[in-house]
């Protein structure tokens, strides 16, 4: 089979390379448009980023195309309905990164429950008091999931190995896992009332657009802690602000700011052609940076050796499966 690779990197290459050497291979470090397709049109298979656009105008340029493989979860780049017209299938990378995202969760309630940031600031200064640093223990500590799905189960995973308590409102319940796991499916309400610590790890749309505002926020415990790795825009800011400042949260650890709106997958933030220069000055003007118990990581949950691996991983079994004409991942 004959397979093109755009918005490719080295390390990409030679792994693909290694993988699908029983095939004739083209890479392109550009996006896939009307010049870098002129080298390709008697190809098989293509496969792309989120930059690359795929519309008629492109689709028309292939003389066998039979498959776009596209390594996002994303697929809004690509004009489906004309890829069914031609029987092209479509096909993308659905999960990649539950449990890495899971784990810097627990990376940011580790840190806020035993201030790790203050102590790390501290000591690099060759101070070693203990003044203002006596953090708590998670062990019987109520966590509160909002969206239990590929994610959300594997924080209440790690919430059960530390013997906290676990309750979740999620629009789509496992009632099996919940009773493996010990979790307790209530209101967003009784979730915000009851919780030491809330995490969020729901999809974001109009439906959860500031789930999070000034009319719910201040039913949270004085003194627990919010997590955000979900989405910015699932909590308003300015009541997060205005909770913290007025003391009623302990803290908030937060990947994800609400003025994030050029991200539509993690995955974005690692390519040459997104803007980074964009959420630089976005985090130097956060009134959120002024609060010494928020911790900002920069959209970085998703980042592991293991889950970039997964995308290829996924991506040459969708390939092999198209080949085998075999359907999996198929969007539509």
């Amino acid at each position: 089979m004959k397979i093109a690779f755009f918005e490719i990197e080295d390390w990409e290459k030679d792994f693909l390379k290694n993988k699908l050497r029983k095939h004739k291979l083209a890479f392109f470090k550009d996006n896939i448009d009307e010049k870098t397709v002129e080298g390709i049109k008697d190809f098989d298979i293509v496969s792309i980023f989120i930059y690359s656009k795929i519309d008629e105008k492109i689709l028309k340029e292939f003389r066998n195309l039979t498959a776009i493989v596209t390594r996002s979860t994303g697929f809004d780049h690509i004009d489906i309905e004309e890829c069914m017209k031609r029987k092209i299938l479509v096909s993308n990378v659905p999960y990649y990164g539950e449990n890495t995202v899971a784990e810097h969760t627990f990376a940011l309630i580790l840190d806020l429950s035993r201030k790790i940031h203050k102590s790390y600031e501290r000591t690099i200064r060759g101070n070693f008091s203990l003044d203002g640093l006596r953090g708590f223990d998670l062990k019987g500590k109520v966590i509160g999931i909002i969206g239990l799905g590929h994610i959300g189960k594997h924080v209440a995973r790690i919430a059960n190995g530390f013997e906290m308590k676990i309750l979740s409102y999620s629009l789509t319940k496992d009632y099996k896992f919940a009773k493996e796991y010990n979790v307790n499916y209530v209101s967003l309400n009784n979730l915000l009332k009851n919780s030491d610590i809330v995490t969020i790890h729901c999809p974001y749309n109009k439906q959860t657009h500031h789930l999070l505002s000034s009319k719910n926020i201040e039913l949270m415990k004085k003194g627990a802690c919010l997590v955000n790795t979900a989405r910015g825009g699932i909590v308003d800011t300015n009541a997060l602000v205005k909770a913290l400042a007025k003391g009623n949260l302990g803290g908030a650890g937060l990947d994800v700011l609400e003025e994030e709106s050029l991200i539509k997958e993690e995955i974005q933030l690692l390519s040459k052609n997104f803007p980074k220069e964009n959420l630089q000055n976005l985090l130097e003007n956060h009134l959120l940076l002024t609060f010494d118990n928020v911790i900002i990581t920069p959209h970085n949950a998703f980042n592991s050796v293991e889950a970039l691996q997964r995308i290829l991983d996924t991506t040459i079994s969708n390939i092999e499966c198209i080949i085998k004409g075999k359907c999996k991942n198929i969007v539509k």
